[in-house]
């Protein structure tokens, strides 16, 4: 019997050093967390794996992180390359870790065109200097790209489990839509993008 291949879908973290990008893989991982004041950087590249089951299909999430290795010009190009997600951090007690998302974001649209974006304000357990109408006022400027929104703690382990597996349904549900595009091209259907067949539309 065939056996069929779990499709890998990679996901990357993006964000200014100190947002707890690591610590966040580090948790949904090995369920850990170190305190800022023990931890050393990430140094170079870092990735991990996991397999999701998502409505009865598997699917394997690729985790990369380069502990803010990712505004080196050398590293950027096969950092971005590929990404089928992008989960944009920042520290919600470091307005300016959030008010640097914007050149975070041209960079995934850049080098990441694909990439489903997702936004994360990590360190929820500490006094905040962001608020939820910053962050939807972000959202509302980014005109539509980011497709989710969480606040996460990785020293008490909230929300984290919970914004990966949101995030691997929608890949799982992308990865679907893709596939059957591909089985009807395969079969003969010409699939047009929908840019294509709105001329007529009166919406």
């Amino acid at each position: 019997m065939a056996s069929t291949s779990t499709p890998e879908q990679k996901v990357i973290l993006v964000g200014d050093f100190g947002v707890g990008k690591s610590s966040l893989f580090r948790r949904y991982m090995c369920d850990t967390f170190i305190n800022s004041n023990d931890r050393k950087a990430t140094l170079g590249l870092d990735h991990y794996s996991k397999t999701f089951v998502v409505n009865g299909r598997n699917l394997k999430l690729l985790l990369f992180d380069t502990g803010g290795m990712e505004r080196i010009a050398s590293v950027t190009s096969s950092y971005y390359k590929f990404a089928e997600a992008a989960i944009l951090c920042f520290a919600m007690d470091n307005a300016n870790s959030f008010h640097s998302l914007s050149q975070h974001l041209v960079d995934i649209t850049m080098f990441a065109e694909n990439a489903r974006i997702f936004l994360c304000g990590n360190k929820m357990d500490l006094p905040s200097e962001v608020t939820d109408d910053d962050m939807q006022q972000f959202c509302e400027q980014c005109h539509g790209l980011i497709q989710g929104t969480f606040k996460t703690s990785c020293k008490n382990n909230l929300n984290i489990n919970e914004m990966f597996t949101v995030i691997a349904q929608s890949l799982c549900e992308t990865n679907r839509s893709r596939l059957e595009l591909q089985e009807l091209e395969h079969h003969g259907f010409k699939v047009h993008p929908p840019e294509e067949n709105v001329e007529n539309c009166s919406c």
